[in-house]
């Protein structure tokens, strides 16, 4: 089975929130971004991380899912300077287990987003 799931602003760029396959569900990359406008929020580094995370919650909750169900995150960080923040933060925001993680640096472009991350989850079944 697969669905396509809108959660959060509804965004004009080609693309689902998630999809869910089975039990697993794909979230596109979630940003800084106003969850009813859609547009950019410029923040310090730990503001657009927390408003990241706000918003790939919101996706998983779409799903009956929440950051606890995460097997697998891809964050992309702006620069490397902000990495031992970047790790507090995590801790601070993600459940112990923690998801299988990769982290890229530099590859936001144009330097208006500091943060960004995609995941994808499992969904237990009842």
């Amino acid at each position: 089975m697969l669905q396509h799931i809108q959660a959060g602003a509804v965004s004009t760029l080609p693309f689902s929130s998630a999809v869910v396959v089975n039990d697993l569900v794909f979230v596109s990359g979630q940003a800084s971004v106003d969850s009813e406008t859609g547009a950019i929020v410029t923040d310090s580094f730990e503001g657009e991380m927390s408003r990241s995370f706000e918003n790939l919650e919101r996706v998983l909750a779409a799903v009956q899912c929440d950051l606890s169900h995460l097997v697998s995150v891809r964050c992309y960080v702006d620069h490397q300077q902000r990495l031992e923040e970047f790790n507090r933060l995590y801790r601070e925001l993600l459940p112990s287990p923690y998801p299988a993680r990769t982290t890229l640096i530099g590859v936001l472009g144009d330097d208006f987003l500091k943060f960004e991350v995609d995941a994808i989850a499992r969904r237990t079944t009842k």
